[in-house]
Parts: C-alpha cells; sequence; structure tokens
C-alpha cells in the first residue's frame, strides 16, 4: 500500500512538475504568472488526441502536441505579452487570464463541449514492485517525464540559454546591455514552457482517457500553488513542490479517504510551509546563482 501510494504520488508529481515547470521559469524572467500557459496544456491535448487519430502513434502525437503549443507560446509572448510588460505585473496578469478563458471557449466551439476518448495504447507492460502495480501507461507518464526535466534542467544549468536565462532572471537591462539577446531568451522560454504544458496535456488525457475544453481549470490553481510553494521563479523548487503536492495527494487519499478533497490539498500544504518557510521550499536565488 504504502511503495503503491508512493509511485502513483511520483507519477502525479511528474504531471504537476511539466504543468508548473514553464510558468515559473518564465516568472524568473518577466515576474508575471502566465495563466494562459495551461491553454497550452488543452491546446496540447486535443492535437495530441487528433494526431494520434490520424497515425495511431502517441509519439506523434506527444510530438505534434508540443509543436502547437510551442507555437502558440511564440506567439502569445509577441502579440500579447511584449506589448505591456511595462505596464505592472496587474495587468499582464488580466490578460493572461482572460486569454485562458476565451480559448476554453475556443476549444469549445472548434472541438465540441463533450469529453473525448484518448485511447491510446502503449508498448509498456504492466509492471509488478513488492506487490505495487505500475501500469504501462504510468511508466510511460515516469519516462517522459524525467527525460524531458532532465533535460529542462540540464538546458537550464549547462548550456548557453540557461546562462542567459538565469542572467536575465536576475537583471533584464543589464544582460541585454551586456549582449544578450533578452528577446530571443524570452521567447525561447516561452516556447520551452509551453511544450511542457502540452507534454502534460498530452499525458493527462492518456492516463485518465479523456480530452475536454476545460481540463486546465484545477491544474491552473494547483499550478499557482506549487509556483509559490517551490519559492516563486525557481525552477528546481518547482519540481520539489510538485512532487511534494503529488505524494501528499496521494497518500492522504489512500489513508484519510475522500473526508479531504484532493484538489484542496496544494493549498492546504500551501499554507503549512509558508507558515513556516515564507520564501517557499527553495528561494529563486538559489538558483539564479
Amino acid at each position: 500500500m504504502v511503495l503503491s501510494s508512493f509511485i502513483n504520488g511520483i507519477v502525479l508529481g511528474s504531471l504537476y512538475a511539466l504543468i508548473a515547470l514553464g510558468p515559473s521559469l518564465i516568472y524568473g524572467i518577466l515576474r508575471i504568472l502566465d495563466i494562459a500557459n495551461v491553454a497550452g496544456l488543452t491546446l496540447g491535448a486535443y492535437t495530441g488526441l487528433k494526431v494520434f487519430d490520424a497515425t495511431h502513434s502517441l509519439l506523434a502525437g506527444l510530438v505534434a502536441g508540443m509543436a502547437a503549443s510551442a507555437v502558440f507560446g511564440f506567439l502569445l509572448q509577441r502579440y500579447l505579452y511584449r506589448p505591456i510588460l511595462g505596464r505592472g505585473p496587474l495587468i499582464p496578469l488580466i490578460a493572461s487570464i482572460g486569454m485562458f478563458i476565451a480559448m476554453e471557449e475556443v476549444f469549445r466551439l472548434v472541438f465540441g463541449p463533450y469529453p473525448l476518448d484518448f485511447p491510446a495504447k502503449v508498448p509498456l507492460p504492466t509492471v509488478h514492485i513488492g506487490g505495487a502495480v505500475v501500469t504501462g501507461v504510468e511508466l510511460v507518464i515516469l519516462i517522459v517525464g524525467v527525460v524531458v526535466l532532465a533535460a529542462t534542467w540540464f538546458t537550464l544549468r549547462h548550456t548557453r540559454l540557461g546562462l542567459a536565462w538565469r542572467a536575465t532572471s536576475q537583471d533584464r537591462e543589464t544582460a541585454s546591455s551586456m549582449g544578450i539577446n533578452t528577446g530571443l531568451v524570452i521567447a525561447m522560454i516561452f516556447v520551452i514552457g509551453y511544450a511542457l504544458a502540452a507534454a502534460s496535456g498530452v499525458l493527462l488525457g492518456v492516463n485518465y482517457n479523456t480530452v475536454y475544453p476545460t481540463m486546465g481549470d484545477i491544474p491552473a490553481y494547483k499550478m499557482l500553488a506549487i509556483i509559490v510553494l517551490g519559492g516563486l521563479g525557481n525552477p528546481l523548487g518547482t519540481i520539489a513542490a510538485a512532487m511534494l503536492i503529488g505524494l501528499v495527494e496521494t497518500f492522504v487519499v489512500a489513508y484519510v479517504g475522500y473526508v479531504l478533497p484532493r484538489d484542496a490539498v496544494a493549498f492546504i500544504v500551501l499554507i503549512v510551509i509558508l507558515l513556516v518557510r515564507p520564501q517557499g521550499l527553495l528561494p529563486a536565488e538559489s538558483f539564479r546563482s
């Protein structure tokens, strides 16, 4: 029971990390909360589903979903955020919420208001570990989550883009004056962030065998809790917070039942942690140094 709950918690935490990592990167540079990122999750899920229906390849669906959402993120930063960046954090936040709501209506009009099945078959067998059962879908989520998160971490810590991100995150004006193309850095972070959201959307659709227009509602507010809990703008802290939320949610459901709503656990953990450690699990500065 404990091992099974632990594995389920890691799977759920991997999905949460993919959802929250992009907005955390964006906040690290622009100091704005990009709620519209979750629209990229739904766009990726629908694109992945349509490509899967046409090709019967989950990999093709995943790549297509990430590509479509990455393009959406690039266009969003170019034509929505860039013109209003100098007007304080509140206006971009309101704009992102408006875009998120508008995109839900677009999905409803284009794909219909009813849930669609995502009957993807994965080529991995069910694995039994010490009495715990790990399905093929869960293995795919773990593999994709580990690979994508590890690649993102490596990019941020050991590449020129990562160095440019940390410099821009510390001081955008100084970084620009030192020759860093901050506009390109911001665009690339949006592309990466929205691609990550799309990956989580496709995996959520496969895991629950359903895609629907409002599937981003609950991930949107959990994303906010995870970003704050991890330390605003710290990608490593975001991953740690996502894993913590996933594990706590799973163990609460397993041992307490549904007396406490599962979706409320993220905010309870957030409140407790912030009372003890107001700066979050890992302060943003610890990753930028």
